[in-house]
């Protein structure tokens, strides 16, 4: 056997070995747990036979505590690239098999390179986050590399799309990353996000509390609004993020992919025609609107279980991606809050920042009254919304089906906010508020003085409500471009999508505005 022969033969040995990840025993006890290891993930998410790894080889430094001794597998992380769906993504899975996957000083910088070379290559980046956190032998060193990510996640905002597959448990600093990423997605039983752990919370505070109410995929996505998606298993998790990447541009500079969907451009639905409840105090879905509008009804809803009285999600009219944020009446009433506007700005920003047109869908009584939410910051935290659509120059379209009133009629993107287009059904109520509250104000000093102080606040809702209770004071102004039947509504927004999609704004030159966070 020649040199080179015997070259490659130890090249296949080594590799060899490497690809045993943690060894035959801490695998094996691994996937007892139901769970894939981080090479199934990959060869999993990947199309098949494009994956390519690299750092294979590389090796943690530490000669504290004994780790002199100590071997670790690609220490604790595969990173690599390859194709989705033939697209170019940059990846890392961390291998809770080698030294639970703990993150030290090696360890970081495969995450970094790897994520410096998407954002060199203008493509999106995926992390398999499945670690025990912190190496707590390599010290400031393992506190080091978490802050060389966390700027990199920074810096690649919105200029590559980022998503977080949560894998198991994630803890402490380990949580900021994905954090910092667009979208966080958690398989339901298995994955765990927390700052610190039910251990340290009792020992602290006294208060019991399981992993799974704590930090667990439910709790996060209904409750606290960190995870967007709670996957029923791990496959579930990759096939959503697979499905998010294809709404999505590979980076900032491009243009979403457009679809062959297959599904007829002038098609109409007359069953819009009677999905306004004749009661304005009747609700509907939302999503039923939604679904007969967008490309055979197919629509992508993160953040689905958390501020359901707002709904946002990606769509396609005639094969173009789309963003869109709706009021759901069946829930508050639609009434925007606190929750609703922290998502609905979020998810504003991201289709902005790649460039996916933006489709809002009103249907809002006003901002939620009370006390829990004046103090809790609804001033703040609504005034994201005037923001986020102020700032977007995508094009921005808007479809009014019932009330919007108030503060709330600006703040789901009226003209003066920007919209390119704006659509209202005649079932369309536009005004200051809703009828019966303006006549109280208005005819105040009139109903009063009635005789039959019943019959003349009857008498003054009604002719408030012939006045404004429409949408074509609003048209009159010009706030609204046109009133459509419900019926024709998806050939409408096709037509105006297919006419702003060249849209070009310049804004002022400045380093970022001061959003109210």
């Amino acid at each position: 056997m020649g040199i080179v022969a015997d070259k490659i033969k130890d090249l296949k040995e080594r590799e060899a070995k490497l690809l045993q990840m943690g060894g035959e025993k801490a695998v094996a006890k691994y996937k007892e747990k139901g769970k894939l290891t981080a090479r199934e993930r990959l060869d999993y998410f990947f199309d098949p036979g494009t994956f390519r790894e690299i750092d294979m080889f590389v090796t943690h430094r530490c000669v504290n505590f004994g780790m002199e001794n100590v071997e670790i597998p690609a220490d604790g992380v595969i990173t690599g690239y390859g194709k989705v769906d033939g697209r170019p993504v940059f990846a890392f899975a961390q291998d809770f098999t080698a030294r639970a996957g703990s993150l030290g000083e090696m360890h970081a910088k495969k995450i970094c390179k790897i994520m410096d070379m998407a954002l060199k290559a203008g493509a999106p980046f995926v992390g398999f986050n499945d670690s025990g956190g912190a190496r707590i032998q390599e010290g400031v060193d393992a506190l080091s590399g978490y802050g060389q990510i966390f700027y990199r996640n920074s810096i690649a905002s919105g200029v590559i799309p980022q998503i977080s597959a949560i894998m198991g448990t994630t803890a402490g600093g380990a949580v900021y990353s994905p954090a910092m990423t667009d979208f966080i997605l958690m398989v339901k039983n298995t994955s765990y996000m927390f700052i610190t752990g039910p251990q340290v919370i009792k020992a602290v505070t006294g208060e019991e509390i399981s992993f799974e109410d704590l930090g667990g995929a439910m709790s996060h996505s209904e409750k606290s609004g960190v995870s967007h998606f709670a996957c029923e298993d791990e496959h579930d998790a990759m096939d959503h993020i697979k499905k998010l990447l294809s709404f999505l541009p590979s980076n900032n500079m491009e243009d979403p992919p457009v679809v062959d969907t297959g599904d007829d451009p002038n098609r109409t639905d007359m069953g819009l025609n009677e999905i306004i409840p004749d009661s304005p105090n009747k609700s509907y879905d939302i999503k039923d609107v939604i679904r007969s509008i967008v490309d055979n009804g197919d629509f992508f809803e993160p953040h689905e279980l958390f501020a359901q009285n707002i709904v946002v999600g990606f769509g396609r009219l005639n094969g173009r991606s789309i963003g869109i944020i709706a009021n759901q009446p069946g829930y508050m009433g639609g009434a925007l809050d606190i929750n609703a506007s922290d998502k609905a700005s979020r998810f504003i920003r991201l289709c902005d920042a790649f460039n996916v047109p933006l489709l809002t869908i009103a249907d809002v009584p006003g901002y939620l009254p009370g006390s829990d939410q004046e103090w809790g910051g609804i001033i703040r935290h609504g005034a994201k919304l005037l923001w986020v659509y102020s700032e977007a120059t995508v094009p921005k379209m808007l479809l009014v089906t019932r009330k919007d009133y108030g503060g709330s009629y600006l703040a789901m993107c009226s003209k003066d906010l920007g919209a390119d287009i704006a659509f209202a059904w005649p079932t369309a109520e536009i005004a200051v508020m809703g009828a019966a509250g303006a006549a109280n104000i208005i005819h105040k000093k009139e109903i009063d003085g009635a005789e039959d102080k019943a019959a003349k606040r009857k008498e003054k809702i009604a002719e408030y409500d012939e006045l404004f209770s429409n949408p074509y004071r609003a048209a009159n102004r010009g706030f609204i471009d046109a009133v459509i039947e419900p019926s024709a509504t998806r050939p409408r927004l096709i037509e105006a999508l297919e006419l702003m999609c060249s849209k070009r704004e310049i804004r002022p030159p400045k380093k970022h505005g001061n959003i109210p966070l």
